[in-house]
Parts: structure tokens; sequence; C-alpha cells
């Protein structure tokens, strides 16, 4: 048995740098509607939510599709 150290690095680094996008894109969300702010800025936050939302149905849609 062998272990394919570069596909389980490259793995590993393109999941820590897609769950730290998300967690900053949805951080930028809760901040967008935590300030009493223009609508902008509230549309904005639900843009956030709607692209955390989309990747997460993506990352299911992946795993689950056949």
């Amino acid at each position: 048995m062998s272990i394919d150290w570069h596909a389980l690095g490259t793995v590993l680094a393109v999941t820590l740098l897609s769950t730290v996008g998300l967690v900053g894109v949805f951080t930028l969300g809760v901040v967008g509607l935590a300030r009493p702010a223009a609508a902008a800025a509230r549309g904005g936050a639900y843009v956030c939510f709607a692209a955390c939302a989309a990747a997460v149905a993506w990352g299911i849609w992946l795993i689950v599709a056949k």
C-alpha cells in the first residue's frame, strides 16, 4: 500500500482554502447584517449568505451525484 502524498496535500490545501473562504464570506454577511446600515449593505449580506448556500449545495451535489 502506498500513499500518494501529492494528492493528499492537494486535497488538504483545497479543503483548507475553501473552508477559510466560505467562513470569510459568511462573516462578511453577518457583519453586514449586524450594522444598522443602508439597504445596499443589507443586500450585500444577503448575497454573501446566498453564496454560502450555493457553495454548500454544490458540495452536497458533488458528494451525492451519480
